[in-house]
């Protein structure tokens, strides 16, 4: 009976640890889970007003006198009301069309930010008769609030009304490109001689431990690696998707290898010795056989890299990408900025408007990081091997 498990008298004193351990799991897994519930629904009721804006219509009076000042095209009362962004686009709108002088029509344009922030309960600057007209003319159902298109089609602007996203998206599409273009084949290739074809020598050991500690390097490093290489040395085009995208995938070059490494590793010496029974050289059983079996693992590793490149912000604005780019451009070369320099640029903002659009910024971009991770984990389960 002494032998007996349960005469242990130290297996109660175990098995109260155990819940206790348990107990502990399960209340650090309630408050992560707490915590990411809190952030999201934060992050939604703070972005929430920004995809909305009022609108007001108007009584416009087309004059010859309205190409140099527009604002009198406007009853007086309706000036301060209007985006001063609708207003600067009339000379222009009059000189495409001057058969419009003389015309009077009504029309729906932006209200200033200060209105639609009076509307959504903010803090505003609206003196007591401004915000007793916005009232009535609400009631008349003169003002109303519509999806804020111009925040996903417009660049960026320093009235908070016209601000918007397209330019810092379509910079960071363009930045990624590169990115990829560069640091995936390099990345694979390297992972591939390192593993497959690299003798195991002191030289191997050393470029493996600098790779490992390359990935643990400060981002802001790899800004200044690429301002020093390729703007200074290289004469390349700064504030460019081109030298932040090559600035970037400097940085991901490290998780690429080490995660492509690991995929590679993970294959089954039988493939390999398998393609050696059948007389296949070295390069097709790599080619044909390893590589098609660890590409989910290379793609999700890849991927994730990324995503991280994308929520990058302190190595691109070493190089400049953090200008002022309010037209959005196709091109690799010009000046542009990306949605975490775009985000940051918002952040430091006075206006009241930009607040909302910062943290509606925060959710654009974090929807995107979900998309690519959610894309990783569907990879990796799609086109995994099961042994």
């Amino acid at each position: 009976m002494n032998n007996h498990p349960f005469a242990d008298p130290s297996l109660a004193k175990r098995c109260r640890n155990e819940r206790r351990f348990r107990r502990l799991l399960m209340l650090s897994l309630v408050f992560t889970l707490g915590f990411i519930i809190f952030f999201m629904f934060d992050m939604v009721s703070r972005a929430a007003p920004a995809f909305k804006h009022a609108y007001i219509e108007v009584e416009v009076t087309y004059t010859e006198r309205a190409t140099r000042f527009p604002q009198t095209m406007l009853d007086k009362d309706l000036q301060s009301l209007v985006s001063r962004s609708w207003l600067r686009t009339v000379p222009g709108q009059l000189a495409e069309a001057p058969e419009l002088i003389g015309t009077t029509e009504k029309r729906w344009v932006l209200t200033d930010d200060q209105v639609d922030q009076f509307l959504k309960g903010h803090h505003h600057n609206l003196d007591e008769a401004e915000q007793a007209d916005v009232l009535s003319m609400q009631q008349n159902g003169k003002i109303e609030s519509r999806w804020n298109l111009p925040f996903l089609v417009n660049g960026d602007s320093k009235m908070p009304e016209l601000a918007g996203i397209a330019s810092a998206a379509l910079g960071s599409v363009l930045t990624l490109i590169v990115t990829m273009a560069f640091a995936f084949p390099l990345g694979v290739a390297t992972a591939i001689y390192l593993e497959e074809f690299a003798r195991d020598s002191w030289v191997s050991h050393m470029i493996e431990a600098n790779i490992n500690n390359l990935a643990a390097i400060p981002s802001i490093l790899y800004g200044l690696l690429g301002l020093a290489v390729f703007i200074n040395l290289f004469g390349l085009p700064r504030s460019s998707p081109l030298v932040g995208g090559l600035t970037l995938a400097l940085m991901t070059l490290p998780i690429i290898i080490v995660s492509s490494r690991a995929a590679l590793r993970s294959v089954p010496a039988s493939i390999r010795q398998a393609g050696y029974g059948l007389g296949l050289s070295k390069l097709d059983i790599v080619k044909d056989h390893v590589l098609p079996v660890a590409m989910p693992g290379i793609l999700t590793g890849s991927i994730i890299g990324m995503a991280q490149a994308m929520g990058e912000t302190a190595p691109l604005i070493i190089v400049g990408m953090i200008a002022f780019v309010p037209d959005s451009s196709w091109s690799f070369t010009e000046a542009a900025t990306v949605l975490p320099a775009q985000i940051y640029t918002w952040a430091g903002m006075p206006e009241r408007a930009f607040l909302e659009k910062t943290a509606a910024g925060i959710l654009v971009m974090l929807s995107i990081l979900v998309s690519l991770n959610g894309a990783a984990i569907y990879l990796r389960k799609r086109y995994e091997f099961k042994w």
